[in-house]
């Protein structure tokens, strides 16, 4: 019997549906649709060349999506007040994602800049990496994943302001501040981030 899949993806539709919630494919279930899709690409699942094809997209499959089984709330959870009156803006540039694009699996790869202004709490930089590595690892669009990481650091964190290709705070509402991220990241002030 193949292993049970750690992956727990949220189903926002059992979430909302009345009654017990629909099942979940099993590994096996999984490997099956594999088969069924070399076949329908014209390939014989049964070939030498492909006959652990399915097991090996299937364990894929856990790795490209593992996002979907850490919650990133919980993953920000642990802060720090004292911060001896530190009120700089804290930036990580360059954090290196792959995701898959929801709506075709097409692959995603790019690079994440993330800054907040800290008001009382600040998290471990190494978190912010791992923020954008859970949200990456999931069925993703470009914007989606934008919010999704402004967002969650904009609620957990309450920061004056949070700075990814969306701005919130005073990264929104405050040129100078904006100016200094984007020099930081070596954007120009006028442009427009496309890198999440």
């Amino acid at each position: 019997m193949a292993p049970k899949s750690p992956l727990r993806p949220v189903n926002h539709q059992a979430a909302n549906h009345k009654g017990p919630a629909p099942r979940r494919p099993t590994r096996e279930d999984a490997e099956a649709a594999v088969r069924v899709l070399i076949e329908w690409a014209g390939d014989d699942p049964d070939r030498e060349g492909v006959k652990g094809t399915p097991s090996r997209v299937a364990r894929a499959f856990e790795e490209y999506f593992a996002g979907y089984a850490t919650d990133p709330v919980d993953l920000l959870q642990r802060t720090f007040e004292e911060t001896d009156g530190y009120d700089e803006m804290v930036v990580l540039k360059d954090i290196r994602f792959e995701s898959h694009c929801e709506h075709h699996l097409a692959p995603i790869i790019g690079r994440a800049h993330v800054a907040y202004l800290p008001q009382q709490r600040i998290v471990g930089i190494s978190k912010l990496a791992r923020l954008v590595e859970v949200y990456a690892k999931r069925l993703q669009i470009q914007e989606k994943m934008t919010a999704q990481i402004a967002n969650t650091l904009d609620e957990v964190l309450q920061p004056k302001g949070v700075a990814t290709s969306r701005m919130l705070g005073a990264f929104r509402t405050d040129p100078s501040t904006r100016r200094e991220f984007l020099a930081i990241i070596g954007q120009p002030a006028g442009a427009t981030l496309v890198n999440v």
